[in-house]
């Protein structure tokens, strides 16, 4: 299974305190499950989940990008810790996450996984021959990774960028890049969409470098 740091570097040397203490080893996961604004917020907060980026594969345009996507998917990249999560947890989540009997007749928004090396193909064989035996033959695709197209800035953490009042404390201390990659952001950008719990925000909120005021609020949207 590959390991990497990918996307440490963007975070400040200021980075908040939960982002400091991130591992600094995690695995990759790309996933397509229609419009990357949602599942990028449910992946979050799903334990294990250090960083979330939404972009562009699965297909073989160059250069894609929102306005002029060719054959590409929206995709949601997510590096997890190995240690407190596994690829087949995250595939067990995605397959959960959508109808794998059906897909969407646009190709932009397909359900789609994509696998980074041997070892997570073979993990989306067996879930696809598990479930294939069970309920018939899944219509979801499933591919090598050739590429992946980082998405412009403004869809990335998108619900939490409708959120101004926590993503303006959030962006005192980091800049885009930084946001993109933040532990911290991934979670905000699950809890104020109503993903995640009270006992998440609990054990981790106060390592977020956010006010109090703010931290009540996002209680009261999860209560």
């Amino acid at each position: 299974m590959t390991r990497h740091a990918r996307g440490a570097s963007a975070l400040p040397s200021t980075a908040l305190p939960f982002d400091a203490a991130a591992p600094s080893e995690t695995e990759t996961a790309t996933f397509g499950l229609g419009c990357f604004w949602g599942p990028d917020a449910r992946l979050g907060v799903r334990p294990g989940v250090i960083r979330t980026r939404v972009g562009y594969a699965g297909g073989s345009t160059p250069s894609p990008t929102y306005r002029d996507l060719g054959d590409h998917t929206e995709v949601v990249q997510v590096d997890f810790d190995p240690t407190a999560t596994s690829y087949r947890d995250l595939l067990e989540w995605f397959f959960h996450a959508h109808n794998p009997r059906a897909n969407s007749p646009i190709r932009q928004y397909d359900n789609l996984v994509l696998w980074h090396d041997d070892a997570q193909r073979e993990a989306v064989e067996a879930v696809v021959a598990e479930r294939e035996a069970r309920r018939g033959r899944l219509n979801t695709r499933a591919e090598p990774l050739d590429s992946f197209t980082v998405a412009e800035h403004y869809h990335q953490k998108y619900r939490l960028r409708s959120a101004p009042a926590v993503f303006d404390a959030l962006a005192e201390t980091y800049d885009d890049a930084a946001i993109r990659e933040s532990t911290v952001a991934a979670r905000l950008n699950g809890l104020v969409a109503g993903y995640g719990s009270v006992a998440l925000l609990d054990e981790e909120g106060e390592e977020f470098g956010l006010p109090e005021d703010l931290l009540a609020r996002l209680r009261d949207r999860l209560e």
